[in-house]
This record gives structure tokens, sequence and C-alpha cells, in this order.
């Protein structure tokens, strides 16, 4: 009997021994972390510095493309414009966008590393999304001012005046902010538990989400539905104006109106296409067809050729953009 009892008595403290050691081995790895490993272009030297080479070509052309235009609305008071000044707030925003990951990409190349901080990446996310969002919103605005430039051209300057432009412009960058600050937040409010490596050459929220424990991506829901329900709506909102827009224009009697109402706004569709066609796919392409190089190569597309082929795109079919870059230039070598 008392040797019945002596083993009832060890077996429960073994249970309650065991108990804490079974739970430590259901609860996920949970530790902080300090840095992050972003994907390397290469894993040879001569191919990182070939990277680093053409990367640093696309960023120089991207600097002097939008500093350019920069300059030629700036000084030409001919460009004082509504449109003009939304072009100049575009290239800030392009300005911005490969700036914030391009360098550290071109420095990670250069140095053969991948190591990225915990707040460079967060900085990284939050102005990305800050300046992609303004950017968006920008464009719906820039097809806004060209719908009513187009299609009610006598009450142009009532509707898109100078307090008018700066409003919406202020409207554009201050939604960029908000779903910056909405989207960073919960993104690094979510506790890590798969590793620190990020499968992207720049800090991305759906690769640092897969890092996320199970479940824990669901907090980034809520804002996920807002910017999908945001974004479809500029959507919507362009391919209306555009189709208001192309039915003004084949109405109109005249061949030359017909012709500069089409170079003013095919550049603009040619940017959104650009902008909206690339981040769709990035982020819409089904996950059979996903692996870490495509999705290297479309966040190249949608991250660093944009900003560098827009200068290009305004500047092929303005010419009155282009008559003010030539002074320029004219004046930049004669003096």
């Amino acid at each position: 009997m008392e040797r019945g009892i002596r083993y009832l008595r060890e077996l429960a403290m073994l249970e309650v021994i065991d108990k804490p050691h079974a739970q430590n081995q259901q609860m996920p790895n949970i530790s902080p972390v300090s840095e992050f490993l972003l994907l390397a272009f290469a894993d040879t030297r001569e191919l990182q510095l070939l990277h680093f080479g053409l990367f640093l070509g696309i960023y120089l052309a991207a600097l002097l493309g939008n500093g350019l235009i920069l300059t030629a609305v700036a000084c030409d008071h001919r460009l004082h414009t509504p449109m003009y000044f939304f072009l100049l707030n575009l290239a800030l925003l392009d300005l911005g966008c490969i700036s914030t990951t391009l360098p550290k990409a071109m420095v990670n190349a250069l140095w053969d590393t991948r190591v990225i901080s915990y707040q460079g990446c967060a900085a990284q996310v939050f102005f990305s999304v800050f300046l992609v969002g303004a950017e968006y919103s920008l464009l719906t605005i820039m097809s806004y001012d060209r719908y009513v430039a187009i299609c009610k051209p006598l009450h142009y300057g009532s509707l898109v005046g100078s307090r008018a432009c700066a409003q919406m412009a202020a409207a554009a960058w201050g939604c960029g902010f908000l779903h910056a600050v909405l989207h960073t937040a919960t993104t690094f409010s979510v506790p890590l538990c798969q590793g620190n490596a990020v499968d992207q050459f720049f800090c991305e929220i759906p690769q640092i989400l897969k890092l996320s424990c199970s479940d824990a991506y669901l907090r980034d829901v809520g804002a996920l539905v807002f910017s999908v329900s945001l974004v479809f709506g500029c959507f919507v909102f362009i391919v209306l104006s555009y189709v208001q827009i192309f039915r003004a224009v084949l109405r109109m009697p005249s061949e030359q109106g017909r012709h500069k109402a089409f170079s003013t706004c095919l550049p603009h569709l040619a940017v959104v296409s650009l902008f909206i066609s690339t981040i769709m796919f990035a982020h819409l392409k089904p996950p059979s067809i996903s692996s870490p190089s495509l999705d290297l190569l479309v966040a190249v597309l949608y991250v660093v050729v944009p900003p560098a082929v827009n200068p290009l795109i305004y500047s092929m079919r303005n010419q009155d953009l282009k008559d003010t870059l030539k002074k320029m230039l004219l004046v930049v070598i004669f003096t």
C-alpha cells in the first residue's frame, strides 16, 4: 500500500515537472530582432560590383532627370501652372522613392553585406509607403486636373486655382503620411519568430509579415482593407476621368486641338499605367509563380524604373518643358 502511494506521488511530481517543459516546446521561438538580412543581388563579387555600377547609373539618371524638371518648373514663369505644379510634386516624390531603397542596396552590394538595422528597416517601410501612397494620390489628382482642363475648360481657373492646387497637393502628401503611419505601426507591432532574413533587396511589408508568427499577420488586415479600398477608389476615378477625357477629345473638330490634348494626357497616362501595372503585378501575382528572383525583378520594376523613366516620359511630348530644358542647357554651356 505504501509503495503504491509513493509511486502515485512520484508520478504526480513528474507530471508537474513536464508540464512547463511541454508548454515551452509548444510556444514559438520569439526573440527580439535587432537587425534584418536583405536579399543579395548576387553571390559572386564580380556580379555584385556589376549590380552596383548598374544601379548607380540608374540612380544618377533619376537624380538628373527629376532635378532638371524641378529646376525648370521653379525657374521658368511660363511653367507656373497647375499641371507643372503637380509635376514638380511628382518629381519630388520620385526622388524620395528611389532614394529610400536604392542607396542602401548599392552600399550592401559594394561592401558585400546584407545587414540593415531594425530602425533602418522601419524607416524604409515608413518612407516607401509614405512616398508611394502620396504618388498614387497625386497621380489621381493629376487625372482630375487633365479632366477639368479638357472637359470643363471654362471652369478651369475656378476649379483648379492656386489655392485648390495647394490643398490637393497637401491632401496627397497627407494621405501618404497616414498610410505610412498606419502600416508601419501595425507591421512592426507583430512578433517575429521566423528569423530575420527578408526575401527582398529592401524592407517590404509582405516580406516582413512572412517572418511573423502564425496568425499574427491578421493584425494588419484592417490596414490592408483600408488601403485596398482607397487604391481601388482612386483607380476607378482615374479610369472614369480618362473615359470622359477621350470622349471629349474625339469630339473636338480641330485636329490641332486633339493633338494638343493628347500631348498633355498621354505622358500622364503612361506614367499611371507603368506605376499601377508594376505594383499590381508585384502584389497580386499568384503564389504559384512566385520566386525570390521574380520578386526581386518585379520590385526593381516598380521601385527603381518609374522614378528614372518618368522625367523622360514627360519631357518627350511636352514642348514647353523641352524648350525650357534647352534654354537651361544653353545657359550652362555658354556661361
